[in-house]
């Protein structure tokens, strides 16, 4: 017993896989069910059957287990391949589409809402998620429009969709959100198209 115990406390179990997964498995889980502020390390290595240790081995605190769980296969990972799906004229309608179906769905909608959520909980989470959006969804897909200014797309169509999700699926503000999805993309389209591929001069 002692020498289990001393195995678990000291780091990796050694011969077990997959165990980082598993902890990021019930961080996932208990941040989109309980927020930031409720999840713990001793609840996330309860849930992973792991000792908090390792938890702490693995990602060194609390903001280091969100930022790993806000980036491991991440709902909006996707986005940035609707560049090669069709025209770039369209892309705007492409994306905000995709955006609020990710949004409007029970997993990821669930995952999403526990990011924003988090995000405004804790200065260090949102500069998290900020980086997040930014670097892994849409710089890279500013990157493959291949159109100029591409940080400053990317700052400006990220800041949009964020804004209109944290209104619509996280505040309820009315009455955005029951506004039919395909009456909003009609109204939004064109100004995250404009974010994309427009003149930013005269913006």
């Amino acid at each position: 017993m002692t020498e289990t115990r001393q195995k678990r406390a000291g780091g990796r179990r050694p011969g077990v896989s997959g165990t980082r997964e598993s902890i990021l498995g019930a961080a996932q889980q208990s941040f989109a069910e309980h927020g930031y502020l409720a999840t713990t390390i001793r609840g996330v290595a309860s849930a992973a059957g792991v000792d908090p240790a390792l938890v702490l081995q693995f990602f060194g605190s609390k903001d280091g287990l969100f930022d790993a769980a806000l980036r491991a296969d991440p709902p909006t990972r996707d986005l940035a391949s609707l560049v090669r799906e069709g025209a770039v004229d369209d892309l705007g309608e492409r994306l905000l589409r995709r955006y609020l179906e990710l949004w409007e769905a029970p997993v990821t909608g669930a995952r999403l809402l526990a990011v924003v959520r988090g995000a405004s909980a804790s200065p260090s989470a949102s500069a998290m998620v900020a980086a997040f959006m930014a670097d892994e969804v849409m710089l890279p897909l500013a990157r493959a429009i291949g159109a100029d200014r591409a940080g400053l797309r990317a700052n400006l169509t990220g800041a949009h969709l964020l804004g209109v999700a944290t209104a619509r699926y996280v505040l309820r503000v009315e009455p955005l959100a029951s506004l039919e999805r395909e009456d909003l993309i009609a109204i939004l389209a064109p100004m995250v198209q404009r974010h994309l591929t427009g003149d930013l001069d005269r913006l």
